[in-house]
């Protein structure tokens, strides 16, 4: 019981973490944008996470909140973004984020099922490379080399949530013949981009310590990976908040250099 209460705990601060009123605020920094633009990335494969333990009916680390939370997120996160857009491409680019949103929104905010969660898959996939095309062009704009790491460290934090998000629909019963090339491709995206950040001139004691955390919450996808056993979703979902918000940390640091 104390463990489980634990986790609960846990959970809801990375919750709040990750659901902070910042995204409300005026972004002063192109490293800034960078870092809010990222998330947006995360949350479309959150998303599939929390939408598949829904349809499971698992409430570990309340997905069914967590959801709602993103979704508010996600909008005010849009708004702040096309306020701080300085060119025609990043603006245009926001643009067909937010054309893509709003059917998503709408199926999202329904009960979740087995019936329309592929076609939500795949929705999910366009939104994230479009949200992707966006953070790239303001890492672009931001013409340092601590933008580029920002973009690194917090495309960490999505593919956390894209390889939990993968495996949670296979475990729902959901079948995807390209389950295999996808999850390996995201894993060794992780893997080598984990190798890059570790040999940064930007770290600090405190990004290296929260890189060697993630390293050692990554082995686990990487075991998982390579067995044939079945593993539950609760403790995929917890090894993917693991990540996250670690990752969080490393990319919050990261944005941290670029101010001082």
């Amino acid at each position: 019981m104390i463990i489980k209460s634990k986790n609960i705990v846990n959970g809801f601060t990375l919750v709040c973490l990750l659901s902070s009123s910042a995204f409300s605020v005026e972004i002063s920094s192109a490293a800034q944008a960078v870092d809010i633009a990222g998330k947006q990335r995360m949350f479309t494969q959150r998303m599939l996470k929390d939408y598949a333990m829904v349809g499971m009916k698992n409430t570990f680390g309340k997905p069914g909140e967590d959801l709602k939370k993103i979704t508010v997120d996600f909008e005010d996160a849009l708004v702040s973004l096309l306020a701080y857009a300085k060119n025609d491409d990043t603006k245009q680019s926001l643009e067909k984020v937010k054309t893509l949103w709003a059917p998503l929104k709408e199926t999202l905010s329904q009960d979740a099922s087995k019936e329309k969660v592929g076609k939500l898959q795949e929705d999910l996939e366009v939104l994230l490379k479009a949200s992707n095309t966006t953070t790239k062009l303001f890492s672009k704009e931001s013409g340092s080399v601590s933008g580029e790491i920002v973009n690194m460290s917090g495309r960490q934090r999505m593919l956390s949530q894209r390889m939990a998000g993968l495996y949670m629909i296979k475990v729902w019963g959901i079948s995807d013949p390209q389950f295999k090339d996808k999850m390996d491709k995201t894993m060794e995206l992780f893997k080598t981009s984990s190798a890059t950040l570790e040999k940064s001139e930007l770290n600090t004691e405190e990004i290296t310590k929260l890189l060697a955390k993630v390293k050692r919450s990554f082995m686990f996808f990487e075991m998982m990976n390579k067995s044939k056993s079945k593993f539950v979703p609760t403790l995929i979902y917890k090894k993917s908040n693991d990540i996250l918000k670690n990752m969080n940390s490393a990319t919050q640091a990261y944005v941290a250099l670029e101010t001082k």
